[in-house]
């Protein structure tokens, strides 16, 4: 490193450690990248920059990474640790010159031949001022500060007015010894990295930044001037009898109403206010497989996120996380009922497009927006919507929606350069702000339209929202998924892309289907949730603090041996942590004894616990399905609960979206009974499986494990004890009369859970019923009791609880009479 190079360093590190914040992506190098901290390691930057490398040095210092300015001994040489692709640009000229990077990696590589033992890392390092996409008119602003390698004069103003949003972004480490061993002389293989990290550079901007923005004028002439658009406005013309003039009018009033507008000043001012909003009311936001999207930006593809829906807080979380991931935050599409100023401008500069919640019809308002839909994803801009539709209100993921997603297929008919990924996303948090707004809607109350008064009255009462997690689930590559469902979709592309082909609707339905197993998949179990689902499987709702601790203990000690899946996340903390920290949340009662502490929900609040609990009862499904057969029939051999499993397992995976196939669901299940024997939540004598011995401490969480899907199963057992009292029912009367009989059972056992009976949960299992043939039909249409039904029945009323099957009976013999 020369003299000038080293006062430069010395001069200029502490205005940058005055004026830069450096966020590392990611941060856990060493276990996403396999990059070694031992090993000797040469960073690799874009330009010849000393702000970059001293922003470098602020991020390695963080990471526990080695000096980037200090000087890198091999094999007796010595070389500079940072190595740059191209120098500053001069003030006075258009561009910058290379800085003879590939001689020294020339010379590199020939001291790999001659020192068999030296294996360097070449670790590329992305180092960006802001997140700003290009315009096709540059500003002032741009003039200033947008730039591949800019001046130093430029540098300056970057580092003034962007230094808290400097992003120091690693990428996998390559092998000097690896790309030594290659074929070819070291100059070749020299120049070849660096055409490489070239392009590697490119796209590590172009998925920071995304990009170039849309002007309004090519906007409107994109959309306006498709064939598809084109042809509507004609339709809307003759059909509406209006001018040609008022029709594109129209249309362009829906692309006003629909479009986004996006502001990436209004991006880095919404980072600022949120990261204090979240240290405010959350005590971390957890994000697990992040290092996926990154993959799929880094090999160029389109990626269109499909989260889970649970809050109005989703929007704000979800894109917080993807930006501080490193990602280019996505457009989304945000239901219209959120368009009110000021709230409607704000999220529309923050990338939001709106859509009507129903096209109705309106074959002009659906061209425009699939036109515009379209034109996002062949620009390149990463997309994000929510497959459910809407807000869950019961903690559950609800049936998707298919009307965006059948526009995506629609889109790569068409065209899309790129390969398209939908990444499924799970969003968990120990508190949702809504949750008492969704219960009241459950019981009939009228959903409250949004305005800026609830926007005021959720600001104001903010206030400790525990933990939130976001979890990507493995991506769905839409070619791959369209090849292995539908080999000859290309040449529906290629023949006619406007016309909706026979397949897509099955397609589509699959592909939904698939979005929601994976988002459950990927779910995050967290401290609130595990005591909610405890407390609700207790008798009295009422539990001592050690018996939740061992409950807890154990239930995290089942899913580590035995997993969900390997996208699910469990918490690192002990049992007691977690207990600590979802009891300081206030949102339940601690009363104390001369035995210590008894945990109960607040008063009334129990059935705001359903919420939570359902967020994870889809991993507690296959478990909870053993323990109540285990405590039911107090002693059950393991052919019988295979045969119970593969029984029930349709119907829940239809419900609940589990991703095991039925093989993969009873291979499970004997792991999960492996399991439960190894850690004593069973036991087994003379071939019978049997619950532990009530003197055993695991009995309570044995106990507890049973009758966590007892409100499932009791469900089931009303749909087809009516279907077995009628023999022959409409299913408008089915789902009448099930919800009739729910709500009374309801009211005598004080179930607190409004989903109990819900219309839209029965009418699922209803429909599992049919799609898994346990139900035949009438030529009227009637669904028609059979005998496979009755065996189903049998095996159902087995399971619940006693006195629950007598009532049961009764009051279905009450409505035969009325």
């Amino acid at each position: 490193m020369s003299w000038m190079r080293k006062a430069f360093l010395s001069v200029f590190h502490y205005p940058v450690k005055l004026l830069v914040k450096a966020h590392s992506i990611p941060v856990n190098v060493d276990s996403e990248l396999g990059i070694d901290k031992e090993k000797p390691m040469v960073y690799l930057l874009p330009t010849n920059s000393v702000t970059d490398q001293l922003a470098l040095k602020m991020s390695t210092e963080a990471l526990g990474l080695p000096d980037p300015t200090a000087t890198l001994s091999l094999a007796g040489r010595e070389y500079p640790s940072t190595l740059f692709l191209r120098k500053t640009q001069p003030l006075f000229r258009s561009s910058a010159d290379n800085t003879g990077i590939a001689d020294v990696f020339t010379d590199l590589f020939h001291l790999h031949r001659d020192h068999q033992n030296l294996d360097l890392q070449v670790v590329p390092v992305f180092v960006t001022w802001g997140r700003t996409p290009g315009k096709g008119k540059p500003g002032l602003g741009d003039l200033i500060t947008y730039k591949a390698a800019p001046s130093w004069l430029r540098k300056l103003f970057i580092v003034l007015f962007l230094g808290r949003d400097n992003f120091i972004n690693y990428s996998k480490a390559v092998s000097a010894r690896t790309m030594a061993n290659q074929h070819g002389s070291d100059q070749s293989i020299a120049q070849k990295l660096v055409r490489v990290a070239s392009t590697h550079f490119q796209r590590k901007r172009q998925s920071m930044t995304g990009p170039t923005l849309l002007e309004r004028q090519e906007l409107n002439n994109s959309v306006l001037g498709s064939d598809a658009v084109r042809r509507a406005m004609a339709e809307e013309s003759r059909g509406k009898k209006i001018s040609h003039e008022k029709a594109k009018e129209r249309a362009q009033t829906y692309i006003t109403e629909i479009a986004a507008d996006y502001r990436e000043g209004l991006i880095r001012f919404g980072d600022r206010i949120l990261t204090r909003i979240w240290n405010k009311i959350y005590n971390g936001i957890s994000v697990g497989h992040a290092e996926r999207i990154r993959e799929l930006a880094a090999n160029g593809h389109e990626i269109i996120y499909v989260p889970c829906h649970r809050s109005h807080m989703d929007y704000l979380l979800l894109t917080y996380v993807i930006y501080h991931e490193g990602m280019v935050t996505p457009h989304i599409a945000a239901g219209i009922n959120l368009n009110f100023w000021p709230v409607g401008k704000i999220f529309r500069r923050s990338g939001a497009f709106f859509l009507r919640r129903s096209f109705a019809g309106n074959k002009l308002y659906t061209a425009v927006f699939r036109e515009y839909l379209e034109l996002l994803f062949n620009k390149g801009y990463s997309v994000k919507y929510y497959p459910e539709g809407g807000r869950s209100r019961t903690g559950r993921l609800i049936p998707p929606k298919t009307g965006m997603l059948a526009m995506t297929i629609q889109a790569m008919l068409k065209g899309v350069n790129r390969p398209v990924s939908l990444v499924p996303v799970y969003i968990g948090y120990e508190n949702v702000m809504e949750v008492k707004s969704y219960l009241n809607e459950l019981k009939g109350s009228k959903k409250k339209k949004e305005s800026n008064l609830q926007v005021f009255t959720a600001i104001r009462k903010l206030k400790n929202y525990g933990h939130g997690y976001v979890n990507f689930g493995e991506p769905i590559q839409l070619n791959q998924f369209l090849e292995s469902h539908v080999p000859n979709w290309r040449e529906c592309r290629d023949a006619e892309p406007e016309k909706k082909p026979a397949w897509l609707t099955p397609a589509v339905n699959e592909l939904a289907n698939n979005v929601m197993t994976r988002i459950n998949r990927a779910a995050a179990l967290n401290g609130m949730a595990l005591v909610s689902l405890c407390l609700l499987s207790s008798k009295t709702q009422t539990m001592s603090e050690s018996e939740l601790k061992q409950a807890m203990s154990d239930f995290i000690d089942l899913f580590k041996r035995a997993p969900f899946s390997a996208d699910a996340t469990i918490p690192d903390a002990s049992a007691e942590t977690l207990l600590s920290d979802t009891l300081q949340l206030g949102r339940f009662d601690i009363t104390e004894d001369d035995y210590g502490k008894l945990i109960s929900p607040q008063p009334k609040s129990a059935v705001y616990l359903t919420y939570y609990r359902n967020n994870i009862l889809h991993l507690f499904a296959i478990p909870g399905l053993i323990m109540a057969s285990v405590f039911a029939k107090k002693g059950i051999s393991k052919n019988k609960v295979f045969e119970l499993i593969a029984s029930l397992y349709p119907l829940l995976q239809k419900e609940l979206f589990l991703h095991l196939t039925q093989d993969e669901a009873l291979a499970h299940t004997d792991a999960l009974i492996t399991t439960l024997l190894d850690n004593g939540l069973l036991r087994e004598v003379d071939g019978e499986l049997l619950p532990p011995d009530a003197h055993c401490k695991q009995f309570h969480s044995a106990w507890l494990l049973s009758r966590c899907m007892q409100e499932t199963l009791q469900r089931y057992a009303v749909v087809l004890t009516i279907l077995d009292k009628e023999k022959s029912i409409s299913r408008g009367a089915l789902e009448r009369a099930s919800k009739k009989v729910a709500e009374r059972l309801s009211a005598l056992y004080g179930l607190s859970s409004p989903e109990f009976y819900d219309k839209n949960v029965l009418s699922s299992f209803i429909s599992a019923l049919k799609d898994n043939h346990w139900l035949d039909s009438e030529d009227d249409g009637s669904l028609k009791y059979s005998e496979e039904c009755e065996a189903l029945r049998e095996d159902v009323m087995a399971l619940i609880w006693p006195e629950m099957m007598q009532h049961l009976e009764n009051v279905a013999l009450h409505s035969d009479k009325d």
